[in-house]
């Protein structure tokens, strides 16, 4: 067994700390707890109120993408960018619908717009009006269903289809003429990731 040292005294030249009284205790621990608080609580606090708004986002999204039909507007420009669907300036009656899963992701479109702005809209996806085929009713069966697309009005009708190499968006376009000089166009925009 081994013999126990002797403790040894404070060294003469460290004046020994007075007890703490009652009072700064308290003072202590309160600041302490509330550094804890600060540290734990606040972070706490903000990551409940992210998850709930990250939440009403997705809700809301939901509703957007979950309506069926076209929606009165212009689609954004990144839609109508990554879509390659530059609708003229000055087009009216726009309306668009968006449809996403995980094989196609799709753009419908119509808008109401000059012979010009139809002649400027065919240039800018690399065609022209001279590709446009009389009764050629380019947009699918199934993608006017979805749309709820009727070409049974008055015509002349026209369309083409712009088929281009996966990632760049397939063009499916009908263009009425009966309101004259002024084109109604219907398009779809469909591409594979």
């Amino acid at each position: 067994m081994m013999p126990s040292l002797p403790r040894q005294a404070a060294p003469p030249d460290e004046p020994s700390r007075p007890s703490e009284d009652r009072r700064h205790m308290i003072r202590r621990r309160a600041l302490t707890l509330l550094i804890i608080v600060l540290l734990i609580g606040v972070p706490a606090g903000y990551l409940v109120i992210s998850a709930n708004q990250s939440r009403d986002s997705g809700k809301d999204k939901e509703k957007k993408y979950s309506a069926t039909g076209l929606t009165e507007g212009w689609p954004s420009r990144v839609q109508r960018r990554l879509y390659h669907l530059p609708v003229p300036s000055g087009s009216d009656h726009v309306a668009y619908y968006e449809t996403n899963n995980w094989k196609t992701s799709r753009l419908y479109i119509q808008f109401l717009t000059s012979e010009k702005g139809l002649d400027k809209f065919l240039k800018r996806i690399g065609s022209s009006r001279a590709a446009l085929e009389r009764d050629e009713l380019a947009v699918t069966a199934r993608d006017r269903r979805i749309v709820g697309w009727e070409f049974t009005g008055p015509g002349p009708w026209s369309g083409l289809t712009r088929e281009r190499k996966n990632p760049t968006p397939t063009l499916d376009i009908v263009v009425n003429w009966s309101k004259r000089g002024h084109p109604m166009v219907y398009a779809v925009s469909r591409t594979t990731p």
